[in-house]
């Protein structure tokens, strides 16, 4: 990592708000390098992910890998995908589910990451907090709507709904996102990462 990007890390773990987190001996977790394409922004770290200090290492990082259409050597090499969740810390459990990101978490450091990172050629939304703050009005009126309008957003975005093994219920009643999107989600991919 840069000397840039050790500063900006160095920063949000110092950060006052992340006190709590440092506490307890966790550091931000996100992935970034000077030479990535791709961009893939979720919710936030799980308890698991934090707990082992690998960003998307479980069940829903399988899932997303398949979808995108990669193996684990290209989704982990920093020069090639960025993985920026919209709060680097996980939060806890809510009634259903896990919290939500802080809203000022992302506004004050996805910036200053993203400039160092000028290659991107595709971001990769996942979820309604990742597609609200990317998205903006752009967004549809619900997350099935945005992600059924995908190609709509080409080149820039991908929206696609969250890969968690809990979202069986969704991917039954929409058939579509694997039959039609996530091929499309592919080639996406591959046209990014090329040279």
């Amino acid at each position: 990592m840069s000397k840039a990007f050790d500063k900006i890390f160095q920063q949000i773990r110092d950060d006052p708000d992340n006190a709590a987190f440092k506490k307890m001996g966790y550091d931000p977790l996100y992935v970034a390098g000077k030479g990535a394409r791709l961009l893939v922004v979720g919710h936030a770290p799980g308890r698991q992910a934090q707990e082992k200090g690998v960003a998307w290492d479980d069940a829903s990082g399988e899932r997303l890998k398949a979808w995108m259409g990669i193996d684990d050597s290209v989704f982990r090499d920093p020069q090639l995908v960025a993985l920026l969740p919209m709060d680097f810390y996980y939060q806890g459990k809510g009634k259903s589910g896990d919290l939500r990101p802080r809203k000022a978490f992302a506004p004050r450091w996805h910036p200053q990451l993203l400039d160092l990172m000028p290659d991107i050629r595709l971001t990769i939304l996942v979820g309604n907090y990742a597609q609200g703050y990317y998205l903006g009005k752009e967004a549809k009126k619900n997350l099935t709507e945005t992600v059924k309008e995908a190609a709509s957003y080409l080149p820039r975005y991908f929206p696609i709904v969250h890969p968690s093994p809990l979202n069986f219920r969704w991917l039954g009643k929409n058939p579509w996102f694997e039959q039609d999107l996530v091929p499309l989600l592919q080639q996406q991919v591959q046209e990014a990462l090329k040279g």
